[in-house]
């Protein structure tokens, strides 16, 4: 390949300071050689050479050859293992923690109101109708509300209440009957499960949101729970069950729903509240501290990118260059 003496310096290869020396004097030109030879080893030999040109003038180096060689890991991307590194002892220090102390978890009044909610099912002898909504299990709000429903099913047991769980997806169903009837195990209350609590209802969006209408409308329970994967039959849903006088509590982490559960319902869980809930409610050493290792993880990103706003800033007004380059190398690759 061919350039001019004034492109292809080591300045303007797009790789940070730790891994790579830039200068304004030498050149340097990457060659993807595993394109070129598809089936290189260990054993290929590369030859190169150096020609200049000025005119009708040719000057030609010898030519050298060398051997590739692989990398244990990319250098360039050693940053991202040292806030691995540093996650991990955080998580396990958390872990610990955890075990002797409770973590702080900031209050979310949708999840403290699920005792209240179920307490009052009981006093009224009506039932709770828990709806996962019509996601499958690749969606990350109806994984979150499997682990609520567990939850919430515990103090169902420990209340002897009665829970129903309508469902759109069959798979989803047969997950949550594990999940249940497991809880009930847990808290020593397994001859009050029934197989039945959990049902399927229809794979049709409309039909599974008049079906669950109607089963609102003539049973009115005491509580709802609308949490998991929702779109336009969510107004639907908690609509009827307003009508009814019910506590309800929602959550989802689709955006364009969650106005309508606002509007709707007595407690909506908005965003990250919706995954956080499992280790609200369970306080589980695990589950909290993994919370919290989010919560150091936002924190970090948060205050280094401030810290290289700040630091820019000070290259822009001062020019210093140098730091400028050192900043965006960092962030290039974070």
């Amino acid at each position: 390949m061919g350039f001019s003496a004034d492109s292809h310096l080591t300045k303007d290869m797009p790789l940070p300071f730790w891994a790579w020396t830039a200068s304004n004097s030498e050149h340097a030109v990457k060659v993807d050689v595993v394109k070129i030879f598809p089936e290189m080893s260990s054993k290929t030999k590369i030859y190169f050479k150096l020609e200049e040109v000025l005119g009708k003038k040719k000057v030609s180096s010898p030519i050298v050859s060398t051997n590739v060689k692989g990398n244990w890991f990319n250098l360039p991307r050693i940053n991202n293992l040292i806030f691995a590194a540093i996650l991990l002892i955080v998580f396990f220090w958390m872990v610990s923690h955890a075990k002797k102390k409770d973590l702080f978890i900031r209050r979310i009044a949708g999840l403290d109101a699920i005792d209240e909610a179920i307490g009052r099912a009981t006093e009224m002898g009506k039932p709770i109708f828990y709806s996962p909504g019509i996601g499958q299990m690749v969606n990350m709000s109806t994984i979150a509300s499997t682990s609520i429903l567990g939850e919430v099913s515990k103090k169902v047991a420990k209340y002897d209440s009665t829970i129903k769980v309508p469902h759109f997806d069959p798979i989803v169903m047969s997950i949550c009957k594990e999940i249940v009837k497991q809880s009930y195990l847990e808290v020593e209350r397994p001859d009050s499960y029934r197989d039945d609590c959990n049902f399927f209802v229809s794979q049709d969006q409309f039909s599974y949101a008049a079906s669950v209408d109607g089963m609102i409308h003539r049973e009115k329970p005491a509580a709802c729970f609308f949490i998991g994967y929702f779109m336009a039959e969510s107004l639907l849903l908690a609509e009827v069950g307003a009508t009814t006088g019910a506590i309800q509590i929602a959550g989802t982490d689709i955006e364009s729903q969650l106005p309508f559960f606002f509007m709707a319902c007595d407690y909506t869980l908005i965003g990250e509240e919706l995954y956080a809930a499992s280790a609200y409610l369970s306080r589980d050493p695990m589950l909290v501290s993994s919370l919290k290792v989010q919560d150091f993880g936002k924190a970090f990103v948060m205050i280094t990118a401030t810290v290289g706003l700040i630091l820019t800033t000070i290259g822009a007004i001062w020019h210093y260059e140098s730091l400028i380059t050192m900043v965006n190398s960092f962030f290039e690759v974070y």
